[in-house]
Formats: C-alpha cells, structure tokens, sequence
C-alpha cells in the first residue's frame, strides 16, 4: 500500500545499518544451528568413545560457534534497532513539519489527545514494520535454505520434513492468528487515542468541571476508557501469545517427526544414529529463528492501520485556483470567475523592509464536508501604510482572513497578494518573520515574563521589556514573574496585553496582523492600548479585526463582513453617514457604554 510504501523508502534510507543488520542476523542464526548441530553430534559421538583429539576438535567448535552467535547477535539487535530508531527519527520529523502548516483546519477536524496520540503512539507503531515484518523473513529464508542443503546431504526425507513444517509455520500458523485479530484489528490504537482524548479533556477543562461539578462523571469516563484499553491490550497480546503457542506447537511436531523418522532410517540402514540428534537440535534451532513469522500478520496489520491513519491526519487537497491580479483601490465588484492554473512552487521571500501592501482577488474558502463557504469572492485592495479594520458579527469570516494570510489555510478560490505577489509563490515562514502577529488566542509558556517577551530569541535589555509593558500598562508586573503553562495564573486581559507587548518588541516588521487585541479590555485601557499601537505602527501596514468599534475613527479603511461577504467598505465617516449596518452596530455599543 502507498503508506508503506514511504516506510519502506524512509528504510532505505538507513540501507547501510539494515545491510549490516541482516548479515549479522544471517550469521548469528546459521550459527545457531550449526552450534546446536554440533553439540548433538558431540553427544552422540561420546557414547562410542572417540579419540581424544575428536572431542577436542568438536568441543572448541561449540565454543567458537557460542562466541560467533553472541557477537553476531549482538551485531544484529545494534544495526537493526539503530536504523528502526533513526527511520523512525525521520519519519517523525517529517509527519511534524507537514502536520505544522494544517493544525488550525486540524484542530477543527481532531481533538488534541487523537493527534497527540497519533504522533506519538501511531508513530512508535511503525518500529514493528521492520523489525517484526520486513526483517524476519529475510533471515529465516537465508538460515532455512542454508540449514535445508546441510540436512539434506546426511538425509533427503528430513529435509522434506523440514519444508513441510517450514511451510506450516510461514503460512498456515500466520493465516490462523490473521484470522483471529481481524475483530481486533485496529481497535488497539483507536482505543489508545481514545484514552487520550479523555486525559486531555479532563486535565485542559479540569477547573470549569469542578466548578459544574462533573468532575466525578468525567473521571468515570476515563476509567471506562483505560478499562476498555487494557481489554484491547488484552486482546492482542492473547492473538499474539495463541501466534507463539501454535508455533511452538509445530515446532515440537516437527522435531518429534524428525526424531520418528531418524529412528526409521536408522532401522532401515539409510541414516547412522549418530546423526540423529544432530539432526533433531538442527530443526529445533531452525524454527526457533522462525518464531517471528507466526506473528508477523499482526504486525504488519498494526503497521498499515498506523501508517494509514498518519496518512489520513496530514492529508490535504493542495491544489485551488489562483485568482487574477487586481490594481490598487477600494473594494472591488466581482469579476468573472478565473480559471484554474498552476501554483509556482513556494520559496520567494516577503520583504520586512517597506510596508505590505494587501490585496484579496475574488477570495473564497469553506471547509472541507461543508455546504455553506466561510468567504464568498472577497476583493479588498490595502495600500501600503494603510490602517485597515475588519469588524463584522462573530462567525463572518474575519480570523479566517488572518489565516489565509498567514498561510495557516488555503484558500479554495481566488487569490491573496502581498507587495503584488501572490502568496501561493511566497514562503510562508517569511510572512510569518515580516509580520507582527497577534491571534485571537495567543499561547504562553511555562516560564516567566521575560522568557514569554524574548519568545523570538533575540537579546533585548530589561529596560527595553520594561518599556514595552509599559506601553501595554503592565509595569506592575515584574520580569520575573512566573507565568504557568498556556497562561493559567494570567488574566484574559493580562494575556492580551503581554502579547501585544510581545509583538511591539519586535522591530522591523512593517505589517501588523492583530486578531481582536483588546477585546478583553476594560475602555479606557482600550484606548490607551489601541493609541500605543496606531504610534508604534505609524508608517506600516496595520490590519486589525475587532468586535468593538472604538478607536476606529483614525482608521484609514473599515471593512465590514457579515456571512463571509463584504456589506459595506470606507472611512469611519463615510460608513456613519451612510447609516447601514456599522452605523447601526456603533449606536448599540454607544447605548451600552451609557448604561454602563
């Protein structure tokens, strides 16, 4: 299948490791037998008291064949487990670098225990594919050949013995377990994500359940859950140990076969006895080193289900349509729909160093499974420095903008440009670099404030932090203040506040992209903020969404949105004489700041 398909060529990858691997692994099995052989035949002969120089020979084989098995053993599990570990090294970097670009539309779609259990559990899956399921069966085709011409030289009608139960071990013992983890297939890791779900759940909303007081009935629910993953623990290792139990059953068929039919040919003066227990501990050993093929189906099971549900999680349709570039102005009519073309491969960078220029060209987008589109043929034109607002009822599509602009999302229709080029050819980490961004939802780490304002990595002085939190008026908090992980001991105005301050760190950046900055402000620390940041953006380009309409009087341009589609466009003045739908919202927010 295609998903295996990539596992295999992330092994060959680590081809010298695996080449080594199996060389040590086919040595120290052909060791194995031979040893085994060696001693059986070592028994046999001290019955008829041999020389003692016989003996000598034959004791210090054993012994060099002994140290050559448990080199080459060790050889093995080296090479084979290093290059699992560095595949799986690699496949884990490249499952995050694509899985990065998609989790906003992801964190829609999944909750973040099924992804967190994906990355880690599907992933940690995937060392069974060559070390249960690749390797296996190359080692035990190479020993069985080898031990099959060893034995067939002293007897043919062993060798045919051994085929016989080589085959029963390679196919019908492998069909047996396949047939009994068919109703288990899957469900192990389904049910492992499952778990995870729930732990996230409880620990991310732990404070609002205790204060609802289904703290108790959330807590049932886990254990629910963590008894019905032991049960599919349960299951699985019962198809694997019932895998082992039939191998070892034919492995002792086998060997009482080849025990039976030595003491037949003995008889009849077609094989020495001599022989006969070199024979017998030369099968023994043989389908010992055959134990893993009895559960290789059930591996190699587990390792396509993961692998396909990695697949599923950073799947995307990359390809939409381009829209045709737009001259500079106001909000445009719509123009006829484009046809498709070609994206340019990205990797042009977006210049820090002059104001942005914004332009959306007939921009559509709605999810994937969805009838009703977030954004319908959008057209805006930003010139560079200009401040602009997007304000509209909540659900219009105003942070979806953001996104698409940022290259969290693409868009399924028309075109975005920024300094006339279109995004799809720009690189998104150098939007991310040219722009000061705040999101509606900003995160903040466990550490202090300094660490959480230096969170670009560059050095600033502490009165150069100071500063900032004073601009946002949060000089009573000291750097060093501790700040819990996501910003637990913060308050929502708090939080806002520290990641504008944040954001005006970072020097250079000559576009602002600010996702409703001050929506948990009180007024007058509104206006203050809102000032600071009109200062610190002066000759930018400043794009801003926001509920509340205050401060919007010295913007440029108001852009209001209402289902995805552009009501009205212009100056805080001209929307106010026009008297629509801003003028109205602007009176309802007067009325409540008066009976405030």
């Amino acid at each position: 299948m295609k998903e295996l398909a990539l596992l295999t060529k992330a092994l060959i990858q680590e081809r010298k490791d695996i080449a080594l691997s199996i060389i040590c692994g086919f040595i120290a099995g052909i060791a194995g037998v031979v040893l085994f052989a060696a001693s059986g035949y070592l028994i046999s002969q001290t019955v008829f008291a041999p020389p003692l120089y016989t003996l000598i020979v034959l004791t210090s084989l054993v012994k060099i064949l002994g140290l050559l098995r448990a080199a080459s053993r060790y050889g093995e599990r080296l090479y084979s487990h290093r290059a699992t570990f560095s595949m799986l090294g690699r496949l884990r970097a490249s499952f995050f670098a694509r899985l990065v670009p998609l989790m906003p539309n992801l964190l829609g779609k999944k909750r973040s225990g099924e992804l967190l259990a994906r990355i880690v559990g599907d992933v940690e899956s995937l060392q069974h594919y060559f070390l249960r399921v690749a390797y296996p069966p190359m080692i035990v085709v190479m020993v069985f050949l080898a031990t099959v011409l060893f034995v067939s030289a002293y007897s043919v009608w062993v060798a045919c013995l051994l085929i016989a139960g080589m085959l029963a071990t390679a196919f019908v013992v492998p069909g047996l377990v396949l047939l009994g983890q068919r109703r288990v297939h899957g469900k192990l890791l389904e049910q492992r994500a499952a778990v995870s779900i729930e732990v996230t759940e409880l620990l991310y909303g732990f404070v609002d359940l205790k204060v609802y007081g289904r703290l108790k009935e959330r807590e049932e629910q886990l254990h629910i859950s963590s008894d019905a993953l032991v049960a599919e623990q349960h299951a699985a290792a019962r198809g694997l140990l019932r895998g082992q139990s039939l191998h070892t059953f034919v492995t002792y068929l086998i060997s009482w076969g080849v025990l039976a039919l030595g003491a037949y040919l003995t008889i009849t003066g077609s094989l020495e006895g001599v022989f006969i227990a070199m024979l017998l501990l030369a099968s023994q050993t043989l389908f010992e080193e055959a134990a893993p093929l009895a559960n290789l189906p059930a591996y190699k099971q587990d390792s396509e289900y993961a692998a396909k549900r990695l697949a599923e999680t950073v799947h995307e349709d990359s390809t939409r349509p381009p829209g045709k570039a737009r001259p500079r102005g106001k909000v445009q009519p719509r123009d006829k729909a484009q046809s498709p073309g070609k994206a340019q491969p990205p990797g042009k960078a977006l210049s820090a160093e002059q104001a942005a220029s914004i332009e959306l060209c007939e921009l559509s987008f709605h999810y994937e499974h969805k009838d009703r589109p977030v954004l319908k043929n959008i057209s805006l034109s930003i010139p560079p420095g200009c401040k602009a607002a997007i304000v509209g009822p909540s659900g219009s599509g105003k942070t979806t903008i953001f996104e698409l602009l940022l290259k969290l999302r693409a868009s399924t229709g028309g075109e975005i440009r920024l300094n006339g080029a279109p995004i799809t050819e720009l690189d998104e980490a150098s939007i991310w670099h040219a722009a000061n961004v705040v999101l509606q939802r900003g995160h903040f780490f466990r550490g202090t404030i300094r660490d959480n304002l230096l969170l670009d990595g560059e050095q600033r002085s502490d009165e150069e932090l100071m500063t900032a939190l004073e601009k946002v008026l949060l000089s009573h908090k000291a750097l060093d203040d501790e700040v819990y992980e996501k910003g637990e001991n913060l308050s929502d105005g708090e939080k806002q506040r520290l990641a504008l301050a944040r954001a005006m760190l970072r020097k250079g950046r000559r576009l602002w992209l600010l996702d409703e900055p001050t929506s948990s402000l009180d007024y007058i620390t509104e206006q203050h903020v809102f000032q600071q940041l009109l200062t610190e953006a002066a000759d930018d380009t400043l794009l801003i969404i926001c509920h509340r309409l205050t401060g919007l009087e010295e913007m440029d341009l108001i852009v209001v949105l209402e289902h995805g589609s552009v009501i009205e466009a212009g100056t805080y003045a001209q929307l106010m004489e026009q008297k629509g739908y801003f003028y109205e919202m602007k009176q309802i927010e007067l009325q409540m700041i008066g009976d405030e």
